[in-house]
């Protein structure tokens, strides 16, 4: 009770270097150092495409993870501004369909200006892009993708510490308020899920409640015989985007469920976490 208490204190700049120092210790300096670097940039040029976009190795690295052979459906349910639906998209089969979905109208529009002019249009015409609420989308449909990317809201505290506005309003509340959100869609994709499809789950969040701590609340959900779904290891292809990227693709370090890209570690990519599910059984 104490502890929580103390919790429910921290704000603000020196809350948050308390309580991210007590999760990381003597890292956590190294992660700061990082994050005031340059990071690592990729230009993603799908050939054939009016534009190039601009990335974050560790988020093409991610979406690359996301096994898509033998995919038809696939959705990006989280999809703006649109980075890693152009990674789906240039490597989907070529009779697969993306839905790319976002829940701000104002970055759907943005989303969907991506889409046309970073792909061409024999890939784009097969991206339908759309704005829906996906925490709410599993109570229209169930089990109609063979593959999900989940890209949830996070913390983002590399965004937090480059902006005083967020950091000197900083509170534990925030995290708590973020990881209902992140339920409530990671509920919904693993709904929207077809038996025998794989959902990746990710987030450029540090703290563990925001990764790790999802995938425990899904296993106690609807994994509690063991069956129900299995974790797959990341296999990237850096050959599947060769032709639109000249990127290294960062190493990652295991967590209990998943995996995680550190800034401090990768030449400042990152930090991204992923976890990759697959759907043994109907619900």
């Amino acid at each position: 009770m104490k502890q929580e208490s103390a919790k429910t204190k921290l704000f603000g700049a020196e809350g948050f270097e308390e309580y991210y120092k007590g999760l990381y210790g003597e890292r956590w300096d190294k992660l700061k150092e990082a994050f005031a670097g340059e990071g690592s940039s990729v230009e993603y040029h799908v050939t054939g495409a009016e534009k190039s976009y601009f990335l974050d190795s560790a988020s093409v690295l991610a979406a690359l993870c996301l096994p898509l052979e033998g995919a038809s459906d696939i959705l990006d349910l989280c999809a703006a501004p649109g980075g890693k639906t152009l990674v789906l998209a240039s490597r989907m089969p070529e009779d697969a369909h993306l839905s790319s979905n976002e829940r701000s109208p104002e970055r759907k529009h943005r989303l969907a200006v991506v889409v046309e002019t970073c792909l061409p249009t024999s890939i784009s015409e097969r991206v339908k892009t759309s704005c829906s609420d996906g925490a709410t989308w599993c109570t229209r449909q169930s089990e109609c993708f063979d593959r999900i990317l989940l890209d949830a809201p996070c913390s983002s505290e590399r965004h937090v510490i480059a902006d005083p506005k967020y950091l000197n309003s900083w509170s534990p509340s925030r995290i708590k308020t973020v990881t209902t959100e992140q339920w409530a869609l990671l509920s919904s994709a693993y709904r929207l899920l077809s038996a025998g499809g794989i959902l990746l789950y990710s987030t450029c969040a540090l703290c563990p409640d925001e990764n790790d701590g999802m995938i425990e609340r899904l296993y106690k959900k609807f994994n509690k015989e063991g069956d129900a779904f299995t974790l797959i290891e990341p296999s990237p292809d850096i050959s599947e985007i060769s032709d639109f990227a000249d990127i290294s693709l960062p190493g990652f370090e295991k967590t209990k469920y998943g995996y995680m890209i550190m800034p401090d570690q990768q030449n400042g990519a990152g930090p991204i976490y992923f976890s990759i599910i697959r759907k043994e059984k109907t619900i």
